[in-house]
């Protein structure tokens, strides 16, 4: 029985989460990390997962690199969580994000085409293709309409998905998956940016946090619940694509109070727009403030999912509530900065 698994992608907090699932289902795991360059282990050293990985170079937008990795390893089952995933940098590099983002979606696609082998595709999708939404909340058959260079090289990779599996009968299924953040989240995300900052201000001597678009909301899930449903669209007999989400919103405004709570602060907000701010009640301390720098030259304000197909098709919901994901958020910041557990920088 074949029991390999590729994962692109596997240094980043899915990845990270995936592969721990899939050790200990008895799977082979291989990683996939760019040639020539030092990976970010951190988070799978976290994870005490660094010696159970066979690492190996692929490049996703090199197709002969793909082709050959692809034909000679022959894994059961690949996920491509391999992204330029940070939407504001998309404006600032969009042609890297399309190269990557959609150019090596297709590599994949027809290097698993070309090679024959005896595969199952997942690809990740995301929320930000419904962009300026049409629908709410949004589900498989609201139109996307993206507004970034990332949402719209996903678009089309989404696309390339299910032309390739209705065209040539491959088994390819994509995840459209809403926010899903965890103690291993990137600092660069502002869920976590907001946890990490604010631990540096209980802790430390740290300046006021700074925030782009309080009043943008989105829906928050924990990505461990989220990865379990990735395993269940790829193992799936029936290919189809499928939204995770939470069908609860909150604002980055809310976040980030129920986040300063959790610390102990007493957080209230004054001034609008430009001149808002987060201020710790007990001690005046200004906990955020808003940063022209952190606006998007076009942003999305709102996402919503409905998870109601994947529910009743395989069985998938979230089991984590936000309250929940932000208490461990808090927690794994608070114990770094005081010394306490784990070492590790994520």
């Amino acid at each position: 029985m074949n029991n390999k698994v590729l994962i692109t992608g596997i240094t980043g907090q899915d990845g990270a989460y995936l592969a721990r699932d899939l050790i200990e289902k008895g799977y082979q795991v291989f990683g996939a990390v760019r040639r020539g360059s030092t990976p970010k282990t951190e988070r799978l050293r976290y994870l005490g997962l660094i010696d159970k990985i066979n690492f190996i170079g692929l490049e996703i937008t090199e197709f002969s690199n793909v082709l050959y990795t692809l034909s000679d390893l022959k894994p059961r089952y690949i996920y491509n969580l391999a992204a330029q995933s940070f939407v504001a940098d998309s404006f600032q590099h969009p042609q890297l994000t399309t190269n990557v983002n959609y150019l090596g979606v297709l590599n994949i696609l027809e290097s698993m085409k070309i090679s024959g082998i005896d595969c199952d595709l997942y690809q990740a999708s995301t929320s930000e293709m419904y962009g300026e939404v049409l629908t709410d909340p949004q589900d498989e058959l609201t139109p996307f309409n993206p507004m970034s260079p990332y949402a719209i090289a996903k678009c089309a990779a989404h696309y390339l998905i299910i032309n390739y599996r209705k065209a040539y009968g491959m088994r390819a299924s994509s995840g459209i998956l809403f926010n899903h953040e965890s103690e291993l989240r990137g600092r660069e995300f502002v869920t976590r940016k907001i946890t990490t900052k604010l631990s540096e201000i209980k802790y430390g001597n740290s300046g006021a946090l700074q925030l782009g678009n309080m009043s943008s909301v989105r829906d928050w899930g924990y990505a461990p619940d989220y990865v379990k449903g990735m395993q269940q669209i790829c193992e799936a007999k029936t290919k189809d694509d499928y939204v995770m989400a939470t069908n609860r919103v909150v604002s980055v405004r809310d976040f980030l109070s129920l986040a300063s709570i959790g610390f102990g602060f007493d957080p209230v907000f004054d001034g609008e727009g430009l001149s808002e701010k987060c201020i710790d009640k007990k001690s005046g301390i200004v906990l955020a403030e808003v940063s022209k720098k952190y606006f998007r030259p076009s942003d999305v304000n709102y996402l919503r999912g409905d998870y109601k197909k994947i529910k009743k098709a395989l069985g998938w919901q979230p089991t984590t509530t936000l309250e929940e994901m932000i208490y461990k958020m808090v927690s794994f910041d608070s114990d770094f900065y005081i010394g306490k557990g784990h070492k590790v920088v994520v």
